[in-house]
């Protein structure tokens, strides 16, 4: 343990020890306390002159930040404020959270973290993280040898590449990272000194990033190819070798590099991809609550995937398993599920079909009868009008995609039309959830990637189930280091999405919300870690061999963001 980082306490230990002093110990985020230092910790550590003389209380400090929260005017402004408060103070950081989940999900995470990320330059102020740039090449292991580094146990890497649905903002593309941590932490409780955000600065081909004169990344087009994969490599080899247990999660890279990465290195460490399998399990557990107010089991549900990406195909690959656990061949499973890129329905011999995507696939047989449009490829609508669609999905960051002439043609041959318009963040949505409802006359069951206000229909307020990530990846993560995983299998990702899907509250009123509520989310967390817990002990990869235990376990591990009293190392 180095002087510059704190002895962190062990579980059910209240006193933190620290050998920082001063202005080293108050410009430390993670020790910081601001005015909560109490009279006798200032006298200890030397920080009387530093600080005002009022001692408050965490309970004080969270009112002021909220305080000034509700004074700025608009969503970017308040997350530059939070960013700021994380490198402050990161205990505030996230009681602040803690006590107002519902509102500032929206302002850490998405959408607002699209914004941060396209403006990250601007907003850059203190080290947060690991820029690991190409010209570093030769210096990762140095750079991950530092002891600050000890106790870290999770990292979340992107390469910027593909941000949400803004395309390459390089090295700004350090948001995600940064936010997808932050979560782990506040919503299910991993301490944030285990949490480790990674941006690999291999360049960018945006070329108003290029041109930018404050843009703070490697000003330079991207590395691709050989080079970028041997990096990649190094990277992985130089973590492996640091961390030889640690849980790293791929974020937002470019579809074709983030399937096949997790391809290559799953079977080599603990390792899963949140755009890939995160987004299929929450995507599957909003399924099965909305199949389950439709009284139509998922195996006789006909579903679209509008973008079969690495999301599309992830979301693919979850649901014909489940239809399999369901009493379906993998064929039958397969004639369920229609998929789509950018030029059309995915058919044999169609345009821009990419080898991964050749199993959703669709033969021409298959279309025989169907009544068309004509043109080249086979459109949205051509298919809901001949295949009676029941269940829709967007990954496709196409605003305005699910058009009315689409979504009434859906809802003319079922009750209860399901449509999930998914892209993030809110402007590049399929659709809006009013518009949905206006279609459908109030009868569709949404879920969306972004938060949305719910709707009036009828005079009633219909609210919206955010199908979000942020269900599911905490909780795997906690899950994952608890029961100390060596690797992440499909099961566990299965169980992930079942565990979530308990949870919804439509089980008990089919008109309920198909999801819990965000303010929920820390109670999710620990359910879906028990969940893939209990999975990883069953397929034999976990750890640990007591899954009576786990629950205590995971309490045990489970940080909460309060102060410590503090005591001086000499």
């Amino acid at each position: 343990m180095s002087a510059e980082s704190p002895a962190p306490p062990t579980p059910n230990e209240n006193v933190l020890r620290t050998r920082l002093s001063g202005v080293d110990l108050l410009l430390n985020p993670r020790l910081n306390k601001g005015t909560a230092f109490t009279e006798e910790e200032r006298d200890s550590f030397a920080l009387h002159g530093l600080l005002p003389p009022h001692i408050g209380t965490l309970e004080d400090q969270r009112e002021r930040r909220k305080l000034a929260l509700d004074h700025r005017d608009t969503p970017f402004g308040k997350y530059n404020l939070m960013r700021d408060l994380q490198d402050t103070n990161e205990t505030l950081f996230y009681s602040l959270i803690a006590h107002n989940i519902e509102e500032l999900l929206p302002i850490v995470y998405t959408p607002v973290v699209g914004e941060g990320c396209r403006r990250f330059s601007e907003i850059w102020r203190h080290p947060r993280g690991l820029f690991i740039s190409y010209p570093n090449k030769h210096r990762i292991r140095q750079i991950l040898a530092d002891a600050r580094y000890d106790d870290v146990r999770c990292i979340v890497v992107s390469d910027g590449e593909r941000i949400l649905g803004l395309g390459d903002q390089g090295a700004g593309g350090m948001g995600i990272p940064i936010g997808k941590m932050a979560l782990y932490t506040a919503l299910a409780g991993i301490p944030p000194e285990h949490c480790l955000p990674v941006l690999l600065d291999v360049g960018t081909d945006n070329e108003a990033l290029l041109e930018d004169p404050i843009y703070i990344g490697w000003q330079h087009h991207r590395v691709r190819g050989r080079e970028y994969d041997d990096f990649v490599e190094a990277f992985v080899s130089a973590v492996e070798l640091r961390w030889p247990h640690i849980l790293l999660q791929w974020e937002d890279f470019a579809g074709v590099n983030a399937q096949r990465f997790l391809d290559h290195y799953r079977d080599r460490l603990c390792t899963f991809n949140d755009d890939i399998q995160g987004t299929a399990a929450v995507t599957t557990a909003t399924l099965l609550a909305a199949v389950n107010s439709t009284g139509i089991p998922l195996k006789e549900q006909t579903i679209a995937l509008f973008g079969s990406g690495s999301a599309g195909a992830g979301i693919a690959n979850l649901l014909l398993a489940a239809m399999q656990q369901e009493g379906l061949t993998e064929a039958q499973a397969r004639s369920r599920i229609y998929a789509f890129n950018r030029y059309g329905l995915l058919i044999e011999g169609g345009r821009g079909i990419r080898d991964k995507q050749l199993p959703l696939t669709r033969k021409k047989a298959d279309l025989e009868g169907w009544q068309l449009s004509g043109g080249k490829d086979i459109s949205l609508l051509d298919l809901v009008r001949n295949a009676k669609l029941t269940a829709l999905v967007g990954t496709s960051a196409q605003p305005g995609a699910f058009t009315e002439d689409i979504v009434r043609e859906m809802a003319g041959h079922t009750s209860r039309p399901i449509i999930f318009p998914l892209s993030n963040p809110t402007s590049c949505a399929e659709a809006t959830p009013a518009d949905l409802l206006h279609w459908t006359d109030g009868r569709a069951l949404i879920g969306t990637g972004s938060p949305f206000a719910p709707v009036v229909v009828n005079g009633k307020l219909i609210p919206i189930a955010q199908t979000n990530n942020s269900y599911v990846f905490p909780g795997l993560a906690l899950g994952i280091l608890v029961s100390r995983a060596r690797r992440v299998t499909d099961a566990m990702i299965m169980a992930a999405a079942k565990a979530l899907a308990l949870l919804s509250p439509a089980r008990e009123d089919k008109n309920a919300p198909l999801l819990p509520p965000i303010a929920d989310s820390r109670h999710v967390s620990l359910f879906v870690a028990e969940a893939v817990a209990q999975q990883a002990i069953s397929d034999a990869v976990a750890a640990i061999s007591d899954a009576a235990t786990l629950d205590a376990q995971l309490r045990a591990y489970v940080w909460d963001p309060v102060y410590l009293p503090y005591e001086r190392i000499s």
